[in-house]
């Protein structure tokens, strides 16, 4: 069924398991299933708790585990990137 035409619900679950078993981010999600992150992100918060409570504490402490390690990631993105400006550079 297309991801897009089930309920909000049903996606907020399929969502849920899909970022706890790859320990993803809501981007990831995102990009995996072809939807926008902030569809995720508001299925996520908004209905996945009436769904599946349980699914739902797992997927928030994930969330709060990525955000609070954004900062490292956006550092370390930035990084490579001058790391390979450099070596095209010296190149």
């Amino acid at each position: 069924m297309n991801i897009k035409k089930m309920s909000h619900g049903k996606r907020a679950v399929r969502f849920g398991k899909y970022m706890v078993k790859h320990s993803g981010t809501v981007r990831s999600v995102a990009d995996h299933y072809g939807i926008g992150k902030s569809t995720v992100h508001k299925d996520l918060t908004r209905y996945l708790m009436e769904e599946d409570s349980a699914l739902y504490k797992k997927v928030v402490k994930l969330m709060k585990k990525n955000n609070s390690e954004k900062h490292i990631r956006g550092g370390n993105a930035t990084k490579k990137k001058f790391a390979k400006l450099r070596k095209l550079a010296s190149a």
